[in-house]
Protein backbone atom coordinates (compact mmCIF):
# COMPACT_ATOMS: atom_id res chain seq x y z
CA UNK A 1 0.00 0.00 0.00
CA UNK A 2 1.10 3.62 -0.98
CA UNK A 3 -0.43 6.68 1.09
CA UNK A 4 -1.08 9.89 -0.06
CA UNK A 5 -2.86 12.89 0.86
CA UNK A 6 -5.59 14.73 -0.49
CA UNK A 7 -6.71 18.89 0.04
CA UNK A 8 -10.24 19.61 -0.12
CA UNK A 9 -12.51 22.03 1.06
CA UNK A 10 -13.83 21.17 4.79
CA UNK A 11 -17.44 21.38 3.38
CA UNK A 12 -16.78 19.11 0.37
CA UNK A 13 -15.39 16.75 3.22
CA UNK A 14 -18.31 17.07 5.49
CA UNK A 15 -20.64 15.68 2.80
CA UNK A 16 -18.34 12.99 1.58
CA UNK A 17 -17.99 11.71 4.86
CA UNK A 18 -21.63 11.66 5.62
CA UNK A 19 -22.20 10.39 2.33
CA UNK A 20 -19.38 7.52 3.58
CA UNK A 21 -21.44 6.73 6.46
CA UNK A 22 -24.45 6.17 5.46
CA UNK A 23 -23.23 3.83 2.67
CA UNK A 24 -21.43 1.99 5.20
CA UNK A 25 -17.62 2.50 4.44
CA UNK A 26 -15.07 1.52 7.48
CA UNK A 27 -13.04 4.65 6.57
CA UNK A 28 -12.11 7.17 3.66
CA UNK A 29 -9.16 4.72 1.86
CA UNK A 30 -11.98 2.36 0.80
CA UNK A 31 -14.25 4.58 -0.47
CA UNK A 32 -11.52 6.77 -2.53
CA UNK A 33 -10.11 2.81 -4.03
CA UNK A 34 -13.91 2.50 -5.08
CA UNK A 35 -13.92 5.53 -6.83
CA UNK A 36 -10.67 5.40 -8.56
CA UNK A 37 -11.47 1.91 -9.75
CA UNK A 38 -14.98 3.18 -11.16
CA UNK A 39 -12.98 6.05 -12.96
CA UNK A 40 -11.03 3.54 -14.20
CA UNK A 41 -13.79 1.13 -15.37
CA UNK A 42 -15.48 4.47 -16.86
CA UNK A 43 -11.89 4.40 -18.68
CA UNK A 44 -12.24 1.55 -20.31
CA UNK A 45 -15.09 2.23 -21.78
CA UNK A 46 -13.61 5.25 -23.84
CA UNK A 47 -11.26 2.84 -25.40
CA UNK A 48 -12.95 1.48 -28.54
CA UNK A 49 -10.87 -1.50 -28.94
CA UNK A 50 -11.61 -2.74 -25.19
CA UNK A 51 -13.73 -5.52 -24.21
CA UNK A 52 -16.03 -4.45 -21.63
CA UNK A 53 -19.23 -6.13 -19.68
CA UNK A 54 -22.64 -4.81 -18.97
CA UNK A 55 -25.53 -5.61 -17.28
CA UNK A 56 -29.04 -4.72 -19.20
CA UNK A 57 -32.42 -5.31 -16.71
CA UNK A 58 -35.75 -5.14 -18.93
CA UNK A 59 -39.31 -4.94 -17.40
CA UNK A 60 -41.95 -5.82 -19.70
CA UNK A 61 -45.43 -7.19 -19.82
CA UNK A 62 -45.52 -10.62 -21.46
CA UNK A 63 -48.92 -10.14 -23.02
CA UNK A 64 -47.37 -7.01 -24.80
CA UNK A 65 -47.43 -7.80 -28.23
CA UNK A 66 -44.33 -10.09 -29.47
CA UNK A 67 -42.32 -8.29 -26.49
CA UNK A 68 -40.31 -11.54 -25.43
CA UNK A 69 -40.05 -12.70 -29.18
CA UNK A 70 -38.54 -9.30 -30.50
CA UNK A 71 -36.61 -9.28 -27.27
CA UNK A 72 -35.14 -13.16 -27.97
CA UNK A 73 -34.61 -12.10 -31.79
CA UNK A 74 -31.88 -9.32 -30.63
CA UNK A 75 -30.89 -11.53 -28.83
CA UNK A 76 -29.86 -14.70 -30.68
CA UNK A 77 -29.76 -13.43 -34.28
CA UNK A 78 -28.88 -9.95 -34.56
CA UNK A 79 -25.89 -10.19 -31.57
CA UNK A 80 -25.59 -13.58 -30.08
CA UNK A 81 -21.77 -12.91 -29.85
CA UNK A 82 -22.25 -10.14 -27.60
CA UNK A 83 -24.58 -12.25 -25.32
CA UNK A 84 -22.90 -14.04 -22.36
CA UNK A 85 -25.89 -15.22 -21.00
CA UNK A 86 -30.10 -14.00 -19.60
CA UNK A 87 -31.99 -14.99 -17.28
CA UNK A 88 -35.87 -14.73 -17.31
CA UNK A 89 -38.04 -14.37 -14.24
CA UNK A 90 -41.90 -14.09 -14.27
CA UNK A 91 -42.36 -11.87 -11.39
CA UNK A 92 -46.08 -11.86 -11.35
CA UNK A 93 -48.72 -12.74 -14.05
CA UNK A 94 -48.37 -10.19 -16.46
CA UNK A 95 -44.39 -9.47 -16.03
CA UNK A 96 -40.85 -10.44 -16.91
CA UNK A 97 -37.49 -9.20 -15.56
CA UNK A 98 -35.09 -9.90 -18.28
CA UNK A 99 -31.19 -10.14 -17.35
CA UNK A 100 -29.26 -10.08 -19.97
CA UNK A 101 -25.24 -10.24 -19.51
CA UNK A 102 -23.27 -8.69 -22.76
CA UNK A 103 -19.74 -8.71 -23.65
CA UNK A 104 -18.16 -7.19 -26.22
CA UNK A 105 -16.52 -4.01 -27.24
CA UNK A 106 -18.10 -1.15 -25.91
CA UNK A 107 -19.93 0.14 -28.57
CA UNK A 108 -21.33 -2.74 -29.73
CA UNK A 109 -22.41 -3.90 -26.09
CA UNK A 110 -24.31 -0.19 -25.51
CA UNK A 111 -25.83 -0.26 -28.59
CA UNK A 112 -27.44 -3.47 -28.23
CA UNK A 113 -28.29 -2.68 -24.89
CA UNK A 114 -30.18 0.34 -26.02
CA UNK A 115 -31.59 -1.79 -28.53
CA UNK A 116 -33.05 -4.09 -26.15
CA UNK A 117 -33.86 -1.11 -23.91
CA UNK A 118 -35.86 0.51 -26.40
CA UNK A 119 -38.02 -2.48 -27.75
CA UNK A 120 -41.66 -1.57 -27.80
CA UNK A 121 -43.31 -3.16 -25.16
CA UNK A 122 -40.59 -2.76 -22.58
CA UNK A 123 -41.35 -0.79 -19.61
CA UNK A 124 -38.37 -0.33 -17.67
CA UNK A 125 -34.35 -0.84 -18.95
CA UNK A 126 -31.76 0.12 -16.73
CA UNK A 127 -27.92 -0.50 -18.34
CA UNK A 128 -24.75 -1.53 -16.05
CA UNK A 129 -21.22 -0.90 -17.90
CA UNK A 130 -19.04 -2.66 -16.44
CA UNK A 131 -15.59 -3.97 -16.75
CA UNK A 132 -13.78 -7.82 -17.11
CA UNK A 133 -11.77 -6.68 -14.47
CA UNK A 134 -8.77 -8.07 -16.11
CA UNK A 135 -7.34 -4.17 -16.47
CA UNK A 136 -7.73 -3.77 -12.74
CA UNK A 137 -5.24 -3.84 -10.07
Amino acid sequence: MERFSISMEAELLRAFDAALKERGYQNRSEAIRDLVRNYLVEREWDEAAREVVGVVTLVYDHHASQVSQRLLELQHHAAHVLVLCSTHVHLDPEHCLEVVVLQGKPLAVRNLAEDLIGTRGVKHGRFIPTTTGRRLP
